[in-house]
């Protein structure tokens, strides 16, 4: 059966997150409700991968099989936008291989986490506020320890159903932009909360608390109660999915 990928983005304040739960609205929901109302049969929607509730997405992808009348990708992202709330947006539809899939043949994933130091009416809802300059300089050398490990358990939501928490990073930044700190990290897979755990944790390095010395401990303790505070998930956005370039059709 033909298999598309669909490109979009979403600010994720009024959603409980990607996925579809019993418990509120998801991105996941209302995609597959309009694409399924526009096509006029039921489709699936499977994503990159969850985020958390009120975390947002500038590149999300997401993958559904259709083997009904044809029709013209441009036109399909056309409609969706016009049908879709203003919060989620569609920027292309492409076929691909019939056995690519949106989370399992990605090969990276990036995200970025947004922290400010000031009140500010237009970044409070999408930025992190901490009370204190945080030390860019501590936190980057922090992130070179990151990229030494691969078992991230300590950064991991406890109880989940995966099968490893090996993860391997291949970039992890903190940059000053105008108003704005930015924590960058790109990785083969990320865990459940990981991005938000570990940005807590470096930022008590940039607030004097913690070491080299101290990180290394807290990584190789596998031991989620030791590691920083998680911070909301309002400020976290998912930057990027990768692909082999072979996918495509």
């Amino acid at each position: 059966m033909p298999r598309y990928f669909i490109t979009l983005s979403y600010n994720g304040k009024n959603y409980v997150g990607w996925q579809v739960q019993p418990n509120g609205l998801s991105v996941q929901q209302v995609l597959q409700e309009a694409i399924s109302t526009i096509m006029r049969a039921k489709v699936e929607i499977v994503g990159a991968g969850r985020t958390d509730a009120g975390v947002h997405a500038r590149k999300m992808i997401a993958h559904f099989d259709w083997d009904g009348d044809s029709f013209v990708a441009a036109d399909l992202v056309h409609k969706l936008n016009n049908f879709l709330p203003k919060d989620i947006s569609i920027s292309a539809i492409q076929q691909v291989k019939p056995d690519a899939h949106a989370r399992f043949s990605a090969t990276s994933r990036t995200y970025s986490y947004h922290i400010i130091t000031r009140k500010d009416p237009f970044l409070n809802e999408q930025s992190f506020r901490v009370h204190y300059v945080p030390e860019l300089d501590i936190m980057n050398t922090l992130c070179t320890v990151l990229k030494e490990y691969e078992d991230f358990t300590s950064f991991s939501k406890l109880h989940t159903d995966v099968k490893t928490n090996i993860c391997r990073i291949s970039t992890a930044r903190w940059e000053k932009k105008g108003d704005l700190y930015i924590f960058t990290i790109t990785a083969d897979r990320f865990l459940r909360n990981m991005v938000r755990a570990i940005t807590g944790t470096l930022l008590e390095g940039g607030r004097g608390r913690l070491d080299e010395r101290g990180l290394r401990r807290i990584i190789e303790s596998k031991n989620r109660q030791v590691a920083g505070d998680s911070v909301p998930g309002y400020a976290l956005f998912l930057e990027d999915v990768s692909y082999p370039g072979d996918i495509w059709l």
